[in-house]
């Protein structure tokens, strides 16, 4: 879900097309520490052919899924992290991920840590199996650790796309209770874009992770919550 849109506490803001650049007002600016940010306006979309998903409304859509691409599936996400150690401890300890694969590559000075939410006692015990088994679970998380950026001083961090130039946004989670979930957030002292009440949305978060990316929270309620976009 675009967190710009989101996050907007004026009517005007919406979530395809954006102004000229120009000097503006922010969307954010009734929340603590947010940047300018862009605002945008809405584009008209014609439902005249039913359902929004239909494929009239959807120029470039094909619902006749070549044969070809059977099996696709989307496996993986890739962040890159400064310091493993404290993404690993935040993704495990705060996110309730488990490691699923690490891929050390020494001529190339590079980590891959893979997480998510699968049962890792099903993993095979042997190395390649592993991989291979870790490669076949859906929606996994990959954090690329470029050696040396933990402890390197003129390393300034990576672009977590919520900034100009805009581009990713966010990956996100899935809880049983938002509100919960959030105040548990706020225990462990995770940095928050947008709590549950903010805003003209309510009943879904962002938080940020250790390297400054964002991550949606919802839960189930989401259809409700999202009953008002048009």
């Amino acid at each position: 879900m675009a967190a710009a849109s989101l996050l907007c506490l004026s009517p005007s803001c919406a979530l395809l097309r954006r102004l000229p650049a120009a000097p503006q007002v922010s969307c954010f600016t009734r929340f603590k520490g947010f940047d300018r940010a862009r605002r945008f306006s809405p584009v008209a979309m014609s439902t005249s052919s039913g359902l929004k998903e239909a494929p009239a409304n959807n120029p470039g859509l094909h619902t006749e899924i070549d044969p070809a691409t059977k099996g696709y599936f989307l496996q993986q996400t890739m962040l890159r992290v400064k310091d493993p150690k404290v993404s690993l401890d935040f993704y495990s300890r705060v996110m309730g991920m488990s490691l699923l694969k690490r891929l050390d590559f020494e001529e190339f000075k590079f980590s891959l840590y893979f997480l998510g939410y699968e049962d890792v006692t099903l993993a095979p015990a042997d190395h390649i199996k592993r991989t291979e088994w870790t490669f076949r679970q859906k929606a996994t998380l990959e954090l690329t650790h470029n050696w040396g950026t933990e402890n390197d001083p003129e390393f300034k961090g990576y672009h977590n796309g919520n900034s100009d130039p805009r581009g990713f946004g966010h990956i996100g989670v899935t809880v049983d209770d938002v509100y919960k979930a959030c105040e548990r957030f706020e225990r462990l002292g995770v940095d928050f874009v947008k709590k549950p009440d903010d805003g003209k949305i309510k009943g879904i978060a962002f938080i940020k992770d250790p390297d400054g990316y964002w991550i949606e929270i919802f839960d189930h309620t989401i259809g409700t919550v999202t009953a008002s976009a048009s």
